[in-house]
């Protein structure tokens, strides 16, 4: 009997050209933006790892070569390393990628969602369940969040998907979930994507993680484009429903949309600040920022004060 618990293969589409961020990446994936000492895509390929997968399947597109770049292997670089007695900076460059995983690149054809990015992963997944990980949601946690819903799945069976509560005027920027039962794992019984805030059934949205059965790929191939001209992993999943169980996972973690300016600003400043050699001189940066900026704040405002009275006195 087939262990429930291993999940090898974790696919990750990183095909979008992140134009919310233009101009940085006219050039260079979205995925390779640092949050201090790593890129996105490292954290996620982290997070994987630390679940049980093996087999890293990346569905690129234009201007992604950095990423190939960067799990492979560098000798001039390992070699300047060596010679300059930089053992540390050696030991983190051959980290990046451990020996026991394999990278698997293949590219997207055209730009037509996230289902059809999935589908293409369908060759290198086979008849197995696998994950899918979007890089941009960077979550911050204890256990790592496809660990998480790993444990569901050994539990369960079926297939987990990563959620969590939003406002109610922010459901039109999710897939969302109806939901029976109680916890923080329920069975889904309705998927939608991106509804307006009046039609939306719940707050329970999808997050970018996913651990899914292979059946989907059989409705994805078959479901044509949906909302935006697309195929919508969101409607494969619905008529995965029909088939067999699939359970929402409220995950344990702080989530950061690194999708958007602010989230990727804030994520920054959170693991700065957890960094164990930036941690304590960011802190205090931060404060002398902080205290420099409500000093002027308060000069400004006697001056402005000061200014007024003489007025007044006129």
């Amino acid at each position: 009997m087939r262990n429930r618990a291993l999940i090898e293969t974790a696919v990750f589409p990183v095909a979008g050209r992140g134009t919310r961020f233009l101009p940085a990446t006219k050039a260079s994936p979205k995925e390779m933006l640092p949050v201090v000492d790593k890129p996105l895509i490292q954290y996620a390929v982290e997070e994987a790892l630390a679940a049980g997968a093996r087999r890293l399947v990346f569905i690129t597109g234009a201007s992604k070569r950095a990423i190939e770049d960067h799990f492979d292997s560098d000798q001039e670089l390992e070699g300047l390393l060596r010679r300059q007695g930089k053992s540390e900076l050696l030991r983190q460059l051959r980290s990046v990628l451990p020996s026991y995983a394999t990278c698997i690149y293949i590219r997207q054809p055209a730009p037509l969602g996230l289902g059809h990015a999935v589908l293409c992963a369908r060759p290198a997944v086979g008849d197995q369940p696998f994950f899918v990980h979007l890089a941009d949601d960077l979550i911050d946690a204890q256990t790592p969040v496809l660990a998480q819903m790993a444990a569901v799945h050994a539990a369960r069976g079926g297939s987990v998907i990563g959620c969590q509560t939003v406002p109610r005027a922010e459901t039109d920027r999710y897939g969302i979930v109806a939901t029976q039962g109680r916890g923080v794992t329920q069975r889904i019984t309705a998927i939608v994507e991106k509804p307006k805030p009046a039609q939306a059934p719940s707050t329970l949205a999808v997050v970018g993680r996913y651990l899914l059965m292979p059946r989907v790929f059989d409705h994805l191939a078959r479901i044509g484009r949906g909302a935006g001209g697309e195929i919508q992993l969101t409607d494969g999943i619905s008529r995965l429903l029909g088939d067999e169980a699939v359970y929402a996972h409220r995950f344990e973690g702080r989530r950061y949309d690194c999708g958007s300016k602010l989230g990727y600003l804030q994520a920054t400043v959170a693991y700065a600040l957890a960094h164990p050699e930036l941690g304590t001189p960011f802190r205090a940066h931060l404060r002398s920022v902080v205290s420099g900026r409500a000093a002027a704040g308060r000069r400004g405002s006697t001056r402005s004060g000061s200014t007024r009275s003489g007025s007044t006195k006129e």
